[in-house]
C-alpha cells in the first residue's frame, strides 16, 4: 500500500519514486556534510557543510512526501548559484560542476511525477506550475550567461607585417633554423585557404611498441623530419632512420641500427642532424645524416643511400659512453639530435631522474661530423670545464645534463645549451658548488673550443626538477630602430627570459624575489629565485581552494579537502616529508616544445600546460630497499640512492574519477608582441573530446610538442591530447582549420615547399604519447592544398 500524505494514500509507484529521490539526496547530503565538516576544520569553505545539511534534510522530507523538502532544495539551488557566482564569476567551465548537478536535480524535481505526490501540482497551490517555470528559468539564465562568457572573443591584433612570397623550400634542421625559431618561410597556405587543406600522403614506419596494442610500453614518436632537396629524413623511437620522397611520402631507404633498449624507460628520438661537407674533404658521404641513439651511439649515414659512412668513427659509428664511467642500463641515453656548427656535431644526453647521487655526467661534447673524432668537452661539474680527462678519469658524476635541443648562432660561433639540474632532482644537500653553478641554466659555449662565454641561471639550487627543457630561440629584436641579437629562454616555471645572446645580459628586467624556505635536515635553500618582470609571465597564479575543480560537487569537495591538507606555498614550495603540491611541477608550463618566433612580424607563439603534481620525500629508513626500486603508477617511488631520502615521485593531482583537481583550461596557446612585450591574445588549446565520457569537449588540455609559424600568417600545432593538427590565425588567434590525425600528434610539425610540384606541405609525426594517454601509432601525415583537379 502507498504512503499517506495529508490523509490521502499515495500510489506505490509514487511513494517508491519519492523514496528513491529522497534516498539519493540523503546519500549526497551525507557525503557533503561529512566532507564539508572536514573541510571547514581545515579552514575551508563552509558551503559544503551547509549544502550537505540542506540536502540531507530535503531528502528526509521528500522521502516522507513532505513538500517542505522541495522548498529546502530550491533554497539550496538558489544559494548554490549565488555562492558559485561569487566564487568563480561567469566562467562556464568553472560554474558547470558547481551548479550543473544541482540544477539538473532541481529541474527533475519540478516535473509532475515529483510535484504531484508532494501536493504542489495545481496552479492554485503554492508554487504550482510557476515552481517548474521558475526553476527552469533559473537554470536557463545561469547557463545562458555562462555560455555567453565562454564564447567571448579573443583580443584583436594589429597587422604586424606583410606576407612574403612563397619560399621555404627546405627544413634542414630540427626547428627549421639553427636558432630554433620554428618558422617556415612559405606563404602558399594562408588564412584564406587553409580550410581547404587535405591529406596529401600518409606513411607508416612500422615501429610500434612491443606487443602493441596489448602493450603500451613507453615509446614516443616525437620526431620532426628534416627536408633537404627532395627528401625527408626522420627517426623512429628505436632510432630507425628513414628517408622519404618529399612529394609523395614514398620510402627511399631505411637503416635500423638495432639499438639495445635494455633498461630504457622511454624510447624517444626527436630527430636527426644533416651535415654537408665540401666534396674534396671526405672520401665518402659528402651529405650525411647523423643520428644519436638510445644506446648512446652516434651513427653517420649516407644521405643518398642510407649506408654507413665508413669515414666516421669505426664502421660509421662512435660510442657516446667514452669517459662516462660506470653506466647502469637506462641511466644514460640520447633523445635529441646533435646541433651542427661548421664541422662540429655538438650533443648532450639524458640522465635518468632521481635514481642516485652518483649518476653519469651531463657532459656536453663536440665531435667532428666527418671523422667522428671528439673535438672538445665541457664538463660543468669541474672548475675548468674544458680540462682533458686524465687516464682512468671520468667526467663529473651527477653534473647537470642537457637532454633537450640546442641552438646555434654560426656568425657568433656560439652554441646555446639548456641545462638540467644536478642529480638527484629533489634533494641537493650534497651538491658541490661547481655542480650547482650551471644547473637549470642556459649556457653559451664557443662552438669551436667548448669554452664558456656566458651563463644565465633560471633556477637557483633547483629542488623541483625545473630543468631548462625548452630549446633557446634566437632572433633579432628591434630596439630603438636597431637590431639586437636576442635569445628567448622559456622555462618550466612559466618565465620567459629575454637575453642578449652575445653576453647573456637581460634585455628585459629580471628581479630576484624571495621564495619559501624548507626545513629538511641537511638541505639548503636559495632565499630568492629569478623572475622575469618585463615579459608576459605564463606562471600560474597561486592556487586557492576555490580553484579546485571536479565533474561534480562531490569530487570537487574531495579535491578541496586534499588541497587543504597539502603543503603548498606557490611554485617554489620546497619538497619535504609532508605531501607537497608542486605547481607547475616537472612537466612544466613550457617543455621541449619551446616557443615559436615569427622574425618578420616580431611575434612569439607560446603553447602552455598546467598540471599540478604531488611530491613527497621518504626518509631512507622508510624507503624500499635496493638501488633501482621504482614502483610504477600513482605510488611510484624513485630511490635517490646516496641521498638521505627517496622520493614518491611527481604524479598528477587528480580527483577520484581521474580528472585534474585544478580548473581548466589545462592548456593554452598565446601570442606575444616582442616589440612591446605585451600579450596579443591567448586561448585554450585542444579539448577533452577524445578522453571524456560522451566526447564532452572541455577546452584547453595538456599539450606536448610545440608550434610553428609560417610566412602565410598561420600557426600550426598538434601537441594537444586530442588527435588533431590545428591551424590558427596568427593575427587573431582564431582557429581556422583542424585535421584529424590517426594518432596523437605529440611532435613539432614542419613545413616546406616541394620543388617538384611547387606545393607547400605541412607534415607531422602522429605517434601518440603513453604518458598523455593519446592514441598510439607510427604515422607520418602530410597535408597540402588540392590541385585544380582536386588532388
Amino acid at each position: 500500500m502507498g504512503e499517506l500524505r495529508d490523509g490521502k494514500r499515495l500510489s506505490g509507484g509514487a511513494s517508491a519514486g519519492l523514496w528513491l529521490l529522497g534516498g539519493l539526496l540523503m546519500l549526497v547530503g551525507l557525503w557533503l556534510a561529512i566532507g564539508g565538516g572536514w573541510l571547514l576544520r581545515l579552514g575551508g569553505s563552509p558551503y559544503y557543510l551547509i549544502a550537505g545539511g540542506l540536502c540531507l534534510a530535503s531528502g528526509v522530507l521528500i522521502a516522507r512526501a513532505r513538500k517542505l523538502g522541495f522548498w529546502l532544495y530550491m533554497v539550496l539551488v538558489a544559494g548554490t548559484l549565488i555562492w558559485a557566482l561569487a566564487e568563480v564569476g561567469l566562467h562556464f567551465w568553472l560554474l558547470l560542476p558547481r551548479v550543473g548537478g544541482p540544477l539538473v536535480v532541481a529541474l527533475y524535481m519540478a516535473m509532475p511525477w515529483v510535484t504531484r505526490p508532494l501536493g504542489i501540482t495545481s496552479a492554485k497551490a503554492p508554487g504550482g506550475a510557476g515552481v517548474r517555470g521558475g526553476v527552469a528559468a533559473m537554470g536557463a539564465v545561469a547557463l545562458v550567461a555562462a555560455l555567453a562568457l565562454a564564447y567571448r572573443g579573443t583580443n584583436a591584433l594589429a597587422d604586424a607585417g606583410m606576407v612574403r612570397p612563397a619560399a621555404g623550400t627546405d627544413w634542414p634542421v630540427y626547428a627549421g633554423s639553427p636558432g630554433g625559431t620554428r618558422f617556415a618561410d612559405a606563404s602558399q597556405i594562408t588564412p584564406g585557404n587553409v580550410g581547404n587543406l587535405k591529406v596529401a600522403w600518409t606513411y607508416r614506419t612500422g615501429d610500434l611498441p612491443a606487443n602493441y596494442p596489448n602493450s603500451r610500453s613507453a615509446q614516443m614518436f616525437e620526431a620532426t623530419p628534416l627536408k633537404v632537396g627532395d627528401t625527408l629524413f626522420l627517426c623512429t623511437p628505436r632510432n630507425i632512420v628513414i628517408a622519404l620522397d618529399a612529394e609523395t611520402g614514398r620510402e627511399k631507404w631505411r637503416h635500423d641500427p638495432k639499438a639495445d633498449t635494455t633498461g630504457i624507460p622511454m624510447l624517444i628520438c626527436r630527430g636527426v642532424a644533416y651535415h654537408e661537407a665540401p666534396v674534396a674533404s671526405v672520401s665518402d658521404c659528402p651529405r650525411r645524416i647523423l643520428v644519436a641513439t638510445v644506446d648512446a651511439r652516434m651513427i653517420a649515414l649516407d644521405a643518398a643511400t642510407g649506408k654507413l659512412c665508413q669515414s666516421f668513427g669505426r664502421n660509421g659509428e662512435i660510442s657516446l659512453r667514452d669517459g662516462m664511467g660506470a653506466v647502469k642500463p637506462g641511466f644514460h641515453y640520447v633523445t635529441s639530435p646533435a646541433t651542427i656548427v661548421g664541422n662540429a656535431a655538438i650533443i648532450g644526453g639524458f640522465i635518468l631522474d632521481n635514481m642516485a647521487v652518483d649518476e653519469p655526467a651531463g657532459v656536453i661534447r663536440a665531435f667532428d661530423a666527418i671523422s667522428g673524432k671528439q673535438l672538445w668537452a665541457w664538463d660543468s661539474g669541474r672548475a675548468d670545464g674544458n680540462a682533458p680527462l686524465k687516464p682512468g678519469e671520468s667526467y663529473t658524476r651527477g653534473s647537470p645534463n642537457a637532454w633537450s635541443l640546442f641552438s646555434a648562432d654560426p656568425k657568433l660561433g656560439l652554441v646555446y645549451v639548456p641545462t638540467g639540474n644536478p642529480t638527484p632532482d629533489h634533494f641537493g644537500g650534497q651538491r658541490s658548488a661547481d655542480i650547482e653553478r650551471y644547473g637549470s641554466s642556459v649556457v653559451a659555449l664557443d662552438a669551436a673550443t667548448g669554452k664558456l662565454r656566458w651563463a644565465f641561471q633560471t633556477v637557483h639550487h633547483d629542488l623541483w626538477d625545473y630543468d631548462v627543457a625548452s630549446q633557446p630561440v634566437l632572433f633579432d629584436l628591434a630596439v630603438n630602430g636597431q637590431s639586437v641579437p636576442a635569445l628567448i629562454q622559456a622555462t618550466k616555471q612559466g618565465e620567459v627570459f629575454l637575453l642578449d645572446r652575445r653576453t647573456g645580459r637581460p634585455l628585459s628586467p629580471v628581479e630576484e624575489r624571495p621564495v619559501p624556505q624548507g626545513n629538511v635536515p641537511g638541505e639548503r635553500y636559495s632565499p630568492t629565485q629569478p623572475t622575469s618582470v618585463g615579459m608576459p609571465n605564463f606562471a600560474p597564479q597561486a592556487l586557492r581552494e576555490a580553484d579546485m575543480w571536479g565533474a561534480t560537487p562531490l569530487d570537487q569537495l574531495w579535491c578541496r579537502i586534499q588541497f587543504r591538507q597539502m603543503d603548498y606555498r606557490g611554485k617554489f614550495t620546497p619538497p619535504s616529508e609532508d605531501q607537497a603540491l608542486i605547481f607547475p611541477g616537472n612537466n612544466g608550463i613550457m617543455n621541449w616544445g619551446s616557443v615559436a618566433v615569427d622574425q618578420q612580424r616580431q611575434i612569439m607563439v607560446v603553447p602552455t600546460s598546467y598540471m599540478p603534481l604531488l611530491l613527497k620525500l621518504i626518509p631512507r629508513k622508510d624507503a624500499p630497499a635496493g638501488d633501482n626500486i621504482v614502483v610504477e603508477g600513482q605510488n611510484a617511488i624513485s630511490p635517490m640512492t646516496g641521498a638521505p631520502y627517496a622520493v614518491k615521485t611527481a604524479r598528477p593531482f587528480l580527483s577520484p574519477v581521474g580528472l585534474p583537481c585544478n580548473a581548466p583550461p589545462w592548456g593554452q596557446i598565446a601570442a606575444v608582441d616582442l616589440k612591446t612585450k605585451t600579450m596579443l591574445w591567448q586561448r585554450p588549446l585542444g579539448t577533452t573530446s577524445d578522453h571524456a565520457p560522451l566526447g564532452i569537449a572541455v577546452p584547453g588540455v595538456f599539450n606536448q610538442g610545440g608550434a610553428i609559424t609560417t610566412a602565410g600568417g598561420l600557426i600550426f600545432i598538434g601537441a594537444a591530447m586530442d588527435n588533431y593538427l590545428r591551424a590558427f590565425d596568427l593575427k587573431s588567434g582564431k582557429e581556422l582549420w583542424k585535421g584529424r590525425l590517426p594518432a596523437g600528434g605529440q611532435a613539432l610539425p614542419m613545413s616546406y615547399v616541394s620543388a617538384r610540384s611547387g606545393k607547400q606541405f605541412v607534415v607531422i609525426a602522429s605517434g601518440g604519447h603513453q604518458f598523455m594517454n593519446t592514441t598510439i601509432g607510427d604515422y607520418v601525415v602530410a597535408y597540402s592544398l588540392p590541385d585544380a583537379n582536386g588532388k
